[in-house]
Formats: structure tokens, sequence, C-alpha cells
């Protein structure tokens, strides 16, 4: 069950979709990364203490595509805030906090490998593909490692798809600090090897 400040993620994107639904909202199509989607893909097994959109999406063309969260719709917010109240859960239970990660590219091909949950006429969640996660938990692992560096390990990487990972990861931050922080990671899988293919 994957649990958000003590509550089942179902329940609230259930009962965030009831409130959208209830404010005659269109569709809105929060794209979920961290601890929350790697529980719904069954990839992981912890609580985490709140659900981070990086993105949000539009399937109304036809072709999927992403753009920035940043800020969240207001119908949104009002209705997280609604939920809130009702499960006595802090207001930024559903947070755009990774969104900056669009600022410099997701995944290529993120958009595609996206996997969908509908919640109602209202509500359509997309949750990150375990591909995606892995370049993300590598990215944050290199930072500050903690939960990171265990859901990394947990997802069992492949070595393509670290080198896929690495590749990603330098694009958000190509400083030399951060290079360093990669290779101390690379270090630490016993992947140095994978990491120098980037460099060769």
């Amino acid at each position: 069950m994957a649990v958000v400040a003590g509550r089942d993620a179902e329940e609230l994107f259930r009962a965030l979709a009831s409130e959208l639904e209830r404010a005659d909202s269109a569709l809105l199509e929060p794209c979920v990364i961290g601890g929350t989607a790697l529980m719904m893909l069954g990839l992981a097994d912890r609580p985490t203490k709140d659900i981070d959109v990086v993105a949000l999406a539009d399937s109304t063309s036809g072709a999927l595509r992403v753009r920035t969260a940043k800020p969240l719709p207001d119908a949104l917010l009002t209705a997280v805030r609604a939920v809130a109240v009702q499960f006595a859960i802090e207001p930024t239970w559903l947070n755009a906090g990774p969104a900056d990660l669009v600022d410099w590219g997701l995944p290529e091909g993120f958009a595609q490998r996206l996997m969908a949950v509908e919640y109602g006429h209202a509500l359509r969640v997309h949750f990150a593909s375990r591909v995606d996660q892995i370049c993300f938990k590598a990215y944050a692992a290199a930072d500050v490692a903690g939960r990171h560096l265990t859901d990394l390990i947990a997802l069992s990487p492949t070595e393509d798809e670290m080198e896929l990972a690495f590749r990603w990861a330098v694009t958000q931050d190509p400083s030399a600090g951060f290079r360093l922080q990669v290779a101390g990671l690379a270090d630490y899988l016993e992947v140095r090897h994978v990491l120098d293919r980037i460099a060769g």
C-alpha cells in the first residue's frame, strides 16, 4: 500500500478527483515521481510523506505532451487543500517540489513511458516509469544519497540503465563539483566503468 502522511495514496487520489469533479474542473493530469510513483508501480514498499509532481501532462491533442508544473493549477491546489482538511494532513501533501527538473529537460522519451491511472473524468495521474525513476534517483543520490540511494539500489538498474541515468544527470547540473559527486556514486555502486563511457 502506498502511504502518504499515514494515508493510502489511492484514497487521496480518489478524494482529490471527487473535489475536482465537484468543482466541475477540466481534466488535470499531474505526472508523479518519487516514492509514491515507485509504490504505485510496485517498485518499492515504503511510506512517503508527500506526492511529488514533476510536470503536467496534456493528452487532449492525441499525442501526450508534458509541460512545467510551476505553478500548479489553481483548481488542483484548491482541491489539494480541501483533501488536506478532510484527512487532517499537511496542505502540501501533493506539491510541485521537483518541477525544476523540467527546466533542463526530462529524460528523453519520458512522456512516452508514463503510466496513467484514471480517477474519474477530472483526474488522470501519470506515474514515471522504472527507467525514468532510475534517472531521477541517480541524480538525487549523487546529491544527497539517503533514501534516494536506497531506492536506486532497490531498482537494480542494469549497466545500460545507469549509463542513461548518468548521461541525463549531468545535463541537470554540468558543474565540475556535481560530476565529482556522480563519480562518487559510480564508485559506490561499482560502476565507474559505466561513467567512464560518458567521459570517453
